[in-house]
């Protein structure tokens, strides 16, 4: 198996789609609703089955929501519930691993702020939730609550309209947004993919939401690397897998009894 061609392959399907889609469909609204089911359908085809990708709004116990997000990649194994509501959903803050803005180009606006600013907001208002964090039972063994993990933060578009050579404009873009806006990584399907590399760059150690947000706060940007044009699902593909499994694991279990003290009732704490 040429494993080149292959991924070759895959990624010309997945660009003529999302071509065809900008190109031809012709109302803004539908036009941007065709570009987020592509790459819903494309994660959803290709990532593990542990891991649930949707359109989201999503919310914590405290009742504050995000902004809508084209896409969320969130856990269904230990995030109890998912509210639905005419087929869109709303997702506790606790089981979410990675949101995405999902627009035609890397270059546009959306009224006076670029879509990379855009997306940097979408993103803020995700990471800025409250989550909980609780014991859990894994193979029965019985462990206790771990430090918040990170919320990865991306875009993904179909093309790049930017003249400026050697990816500098993107770049600049990409470095103004810091703190809970930090964009992780992103996808420019037939011009390349990106990886953001920050420093410090390492695991969030202490309970706490202040602890998350403090890591946000201090880090700033390393590099910035882009992919060859040819490699830019693939490379974004497993970039992204690998913030998945090895930078993050398992999302803390959700601490029901916070949601349940909300309306006034208690669990058994007898279990």
């Amino acid at each position: 198996m040429d494993l080149k061609s292959l991924f070759f392959g895959l990624q010309n399907q997945m660009t003529t789609q999302l071509n065809n889609n900008r190109d031809f469909i012709l109302h803004p609204g539908s036009k941007g609703e065709a570009l987020e089911n592509a790459w819903i359908e494309w994660l959803q085809k290709y990532l593990p089955n542990r891991y649930s990708v949707d359109k989201a709004i999503v919310i914590d116990s405290d009742g504050y929501i995000s902004h809508q997000m084209d896409i969320v990649i969130y856990d269904n194994w230990y995030t109890p519930f998912i509210f639905s509501q005419n087929g869109f959903h709303y997702i506790p803050a606790e089981g979410v691993y990675a949101v995405f803005e999902v627009k035609p180009d890397i270059q546009g606006n959306v009224g006076e702020k670029t879509y990379i600013e855009y997306a940097a907001e979408k993103i803020e208002s995700v990471r800025k939730l409250k989550r909980t964090s609780t014991n859990m039972i894994n193979s029965g063994r019985r462990y206790a609550p771990r430090p918040l993990t990170k919320i990865v933060g991306g875009i993904l578009t179909s093309t790049n309209t930017f003249t400026h050579s050697n990816n500098t404009t993107i770049k600049s873009h990409l470095k103004k947004h810091t703190g809970l806006k930090g964009i992780d990584l992103g996808c420019i399907a037939d011009y390349g993919s990106f990886v953001i590399d920050y420093e410090p760059n390492k695991e969030i150690k202490e309970l706490g939401n202040d602890k998350f947000i403090e890591y946000y706060e201090n880090r700033s940007v390393k590099e910035i690397r882009f992919s060859k044009s040819e490699n830019s699902l693939i490379t974004f593909f497993l970039q992204l897998t690998r913030y998945l499994q090895q930078a993050i694991g398992t999302v803390p279990a959700i601490d029901l009894k916070v949601y349940l003290n909300k309306i006034g009732e208690k669990l058994d704490e007898e279990i």
